[in-house]
Parts: C-alpha cells; structure tokens; sequence
C-alpha cells in the first residue's frame, strides 16, 4: 500500500496479510487483504491504533472480527469503528463486552465471505475467554490469546486450562502441520512446532491445580 509504513507478512496470488502491533500492550492487530478486489478483513482492535487505521482505510473493509474480548483487544474499538464503517463480529459469550451490539455472531465452522471468493473459516476456541474465535485462510491461522509459540493462552482457573488445551489439541491441531499461525501478541508460530512441544507437555504428569501461564517445555 502506498504511503504506508507497513511490512508484509504473507503474500500469496490471492492474498497479501498486514501485521500491525498496536499499543502498550504489544497487541497484533491483522489486516487480511484480497489481492484482486482490494477487501479486507481487519482482525482485532487494539489501542493506538492510527496505523492500524490509515493502511486499513487503503482498502474495502468488509468485515472487522474481534478474537475475544479482553479489554487490550478492545481498547481501539470505539476509535476504529467511528472511522471505519463494517459489521463488526465476535464470538457470541463474549459479545457483551463491546461497547456496541455486534453486527454478526461468529460461529464454530461457519465462513466469512470477502474478495474474489475467499472466505475464513471461524473456529471457537473457548478457554482464554468463554467466546474465543480463531480465524482460518487456507494455511494461515489467526489465534487470537487462544496459541502463542510455546504454550496456550493465559488461563484463570484448572477448568479454563483443561479447556483451552482441549480447544487446541482437538480444533486446532487436526488442521494438519504446515500452517502458520498469528497470535494476539509478538511472533508468529508453527502449527508442527507447537504440536511436537504439546506431546512432550502431555508425557508429563501436571498439577489439578495448575493454570496460568502455561508453557508446553517449562510445566
């Protein structure tokens, strides 16, 4: 994009993925762009977000899709969407916590439609937050605080561990090795990597108490 100080993260024949950190927090915020039409999809909506919002303007924002709602998430919300005018989603538990009704409820399997006939497939993730989504283009896999390299998402109690790791283990997982994934916060991961490291995490015996930070090669 012209003007822009934005690297590309991926670039493939159909699409082109912008990764923008945003505020204090060091949130990813990604725009997901059609090559061919010039739609997008903005993924996430954190603080500071001018240069989230001047690349984003560049093009058709067809839909912006929140990962979950803790509040890093949502602090540019209100800024983003005064500025830029698109159905917003999120997953339906974690729907009261924006600051307006959302357009669309996004639910496990069904498909965003945008551009020259792509789509991301949604993918509910409940664990970090009740109503976590991850988002799926071919092989890139937008995981919100549900996968960061190296462990799962930060956890508040025993249950919300057990269930994350079954979200990841048996949603994520299954969709098969070389994909690449795009957290919330800091670098990109490898579907294989975080598996090979999840089997060594599963060899061991845990704590019934355990949850938190939780790192697949250090618990």
């Amino acid at each position: 994009l012209q003007g822009v100080k934005m690297s590309v993260d991926y670039q493939n024949k159909d699409i082109v993925i912008h990764k923008v950190k945003c505020g204090p927090y060091d949130n990813n915020a990604y725009l997901i762009r059609c090559l061919k039409t010039n739609e997008s999809i903005l993924v996430d909506t954190p603080g500071e977000p001018a240069q989230l919002i001047e690349t984003a303007l560049q093009t058709n924002v067809k839909y912006i899709l929140i990962t979950h709602n803790h509040f890093d998430h949502l602090a540019g919300f209100t800024e983003i969407t005064s500025k830029i005018k698109a159905p917003v989603g999120i997953g339906e538990a974690d729907a009261d916590a924006l600051p307006t009704k959302p357009d669309i409820i996004l639910r496990d399997g069904e498909d965003v439609p945008f551009g020259n006939n792509l789509s991301i497939k949604l993918i509910s993730t409940p664990g970090h937050t009740s109503g976590s989504t991850c988002l799926r283009i071919g092989d890139r896999l937008f995981t919100g605080d549900t996968l960061f390299p190296g462990g799962p998402g930060k956890t508040d109690s025993p249950q919300a561990l057990y269930e994350i790791i079954q979200s990841i283990t048996s949603k994520l997982f299954v969709l098969g090795n070389k994909i690449t994934f795009y957290p919330g916060h800091g670098d990109n991961g490898q579907l294989d990597i975080s598996k090979d490291e999840y089997h060594v995490y599963s060899s061991k015996e845990h704590s019934e108490s355990l949850y938190g930070d939780v790192l697949w090669l250090g618990n």
